[in-house]
C-alpha cells in the first residue's frame, strides 16, 4: 500500500500553515448528521420504546422484543469468551480498581470563624449510563473504565447500553466485561437512539442522571444535544475522533514509534496521528517502519486513511516540541525521548501522559490502571480524563449557631445591599433583630 507521509518543518511554516497543520481532521459539528440526530432524539421522546426498536431494526438489523441481556445471554457469553480472555480482563480490572480506590477523597469539615462550621461532603450520583461501543471493534475495556469507578464511587443503578449484533445479541467480550464488573443490566441499543433512551428515558429503559462513554460521530453529537437540554442528562465530556501526539528524539526506536502511530490510526478512518521529533533522520526510518508494518495489519485500510490526514514534523528542538504539544492539547501523549521524565513538568494539556519507550499507549487502553476515557478535540486544556471524581457531586453545606450569626452576618448583609440585593440582606436582618431584642428583654426582666 503506498503512503504519502509528508514530513513538515515547523520553522518553514506560517502561522496560517501551522495552525492547518494542528487542525483535527472532522469538525465537531456536522449541520446535517446533527439534524438528524436532533430527529432521533425526538422521535425516542416521542414514543420510547416503539422508536427505539424502529432504529434498532433500521440502524443495527436486529429486531428485538426485549432490550435487555437474559441471564442466559450472559451464561453463553461465559463459556464463548476463552478462559485466557476472561483471566485478562480480570487481571486489568484488578489494576484499574487499585488506581481509582486510590482517588478516593475525603469529606471537608471547617469551621472559617467561630461558630461557623462549613463542609463539603461527597454524594455519588444515583443512576448513570454507561454507552459500549461494540461497532467494528467492539470495546470491552470501555466497560471496566466506566463501571469500575462508578462502583467504588457507589454509584446506585448503573446501567449500560451497547450496540446488538445482527443476532440481537450483545458482543460477549461485552457482557463478560460487564459481569466481571458486578453491571448485571445491559442494554442491547446503540447510536443516537441509545443515548435518547438513557437521557430521557422510556418504558423499558430508566432515565439516567449522566451518561458516560466513547462513541462514533452520532452518539457524540446526541451526547452534546441532551447535555444542552435541561430535561436531558449531563456528560462525561466533549469527545471526538482519537489522537496521539508523539514526541521522540534520535535515541528512539523507529518501529516503536511507528507501531504506536498505526496502533492509534487504526481506531477510526478521522483518527489523528502527530509525530514531533527534532531528527530528520527518525522522521524518515518511521515513514519506513509505517509503510513495512502497515503491509500486514489486519485493520490496514482504516489505518490508511487515517494516515492520510497524519503529521510529521521537524521541530527545532524538545522544547519547541513540547510548544506544539501544549497547543495541540492530545488526547493522548507519547513521549519517547532519552530523557523524558525532564519534559514532564512542562506538559499539561493531555489526556494522558506515556513516558519513555517501554511505554506504549496500548498499556493505557487496557490495563495499567489510569482511565482510557479522555478528552479529545483539544479539550484537555480544561478537562481531564474519567476518575471517581466524575461520579459523585460534591455538596456544600453551612452550619451557624447564634454567635457564628452575628460574627458574620452584618458583613454578609453589607455585601448584599452592595449587590441591590435587599432581600438577601433582610433574611439576616430578621435574625440578627430577633437575637437583639431577645437579649433587651432578658437584661430587662426582673
Amino acid at each position: 500500500m503506498l503512503l504519502n507521509l509528508d514530513i513538515l518543518g515547523w520553522s518553514s511554516l506560517s502561522e496560517e500553515e501551522r495552525a492547518s497543520a494542528l487542525a483535527r481532521p472532522k469538525p465537531l459539528r456536522d449541520e446535517t448528521q446533527l439534524a438528524k440526530v436532533r430527529a432521533i432524539l425526538g422521535d425516542v421522546r416521542r414514543r420510547g420504546d416503539e422508536a427505539v426498536r424502529e432504529l434498532t431494526a433500521r440502524f443495527d438489523g436486529c429486531n428485538l422484543h426485549s432490550f435487555e441481556a437474559t441471564p442466559e445471554e450472559f451464561a453463553d457469553a461465559e463459556r464463548e469468551i476463552a478462559a485466557g480472555v476472561r483471566e485478562a480482563m480480570r487481571a486489568a480490572i484488578d489494576r484499574v480498581e487499585a488506581f481509582h480506590a486510590a482517588q478516593v477523597a475525603c469529606n471537608v469539615h471547617v469551621e472559617t470563624a467561630p461558630g461557623v462550621r462549613c463542609e463539603q461532603i461527597l454524594r455519588p450520583i444515583d443512576r448513570v449510563g454507561l454507552y459500549a461501543p461494540a461497532g467494528s471493534a467492539p470495546l470491552p475495556s470501555t466497560v471496566w473504565m466506566l463501571a469500575v469507578p462508578a462502583r467504588i464511587a457507589g454509584c446506585k443503578d448503573i446501567v449500560l447500553a451497547t450496540p446488538p449484533q445482527r443476532d440481537g445479541r450483545a458482543d460477549p467480550t461485552i457482557l463478560v466485561a460487564a459481569q466481571s464488573c458486578g453491571v448485571s443490566r445491559v442494554l442491547k441499543i446503540g447510536g443516537a437512539q441509545a443515548i435518547a433512551a438513557l437521557a430521557y428515558g422510556t418504558a423499558s429503559v430508566p432515565r439516567c442522571d449522566k451518561l458516560f462513554g466513547p462513541g462514533n460521530s452520532w452518539v457524540t453529537a446526541a451526547k452534546l444535544e441532551v447535555a444542552a437540554d435541561p430535561n436531558g442528562a449531563a456528560i462525561d465530556m466533549p469527545a471526538g475522533p482519537s489522537e496521539v501526539l508523539v514526541i521522540a528524539d534520535e535515541s528512539a526506536e523507529p518501529e516503536f514509534v511507528a507501531a504506536d502511530l498505526l496502533a492509534q490510526a487504526e481506531h477510526g478512518t478521522d483518527s489523528q496521528v502527530i509525530l514531533l521529533s527534532p531528527s530528520r533522520r527518525l522522521l524518515d526510518r518511521v515513514v519506513s517502519a509505517v509503510t513495512a508494518q502497515l503491509a500486514d495489519l489486519p485493520r490496514r485500510e482504516i489505518a490508511a486513511a487515517a494516515l492520510a490526514h497524519a503529521r510529521l514534523i521537524l521541530v527545532r528542538d524538545l522544547a519547541e516540541a513540547v510548544q506544539i504539544s501544549e497547543r495541540y492539547a492530545p488526547e493522548h501523549l507519547i513521549v519517547n525521548t532519552q530523557r523524558p521524565r525532564e519534559l514532564l513538568p512542562s506538559l499539561s494539556n493531555a489526556g494522558s501522559i506515556f513516558l519513555g519507550p517501554w511505554s506504549p499507549e496500548t498499556v493505557g487502553d487496557y490495563c495499567a490502571g489510569p482511565n482510557h476515557v479522555l478528552p479529545t478535540l483539544g479539550f484537555a486544556r480544561s478537562f481531564g480524563g474519567i476518575s471517581i471524581e466524575s461520579f459523585v457531586r460534591r455538596v456544600n453545606v453551612q452550619e451557624l449557631d447564634s454567635g457564628g450569626l452575628v460574627r458574620i452576618g452584618a458583613e454578609a448583609a453589607l455585601l448584599a445591599r452592595t449587590e441591590k440585593l435587599e432581600a438577601h440582606a433582610r433574611a439576616v436582618d430578621v435574625r440578627l433583630d430577633l437575637m437583639t431584642n431577645k437579649s433587651k428583654s432578658e437584661r430587662t426582666r426582673p
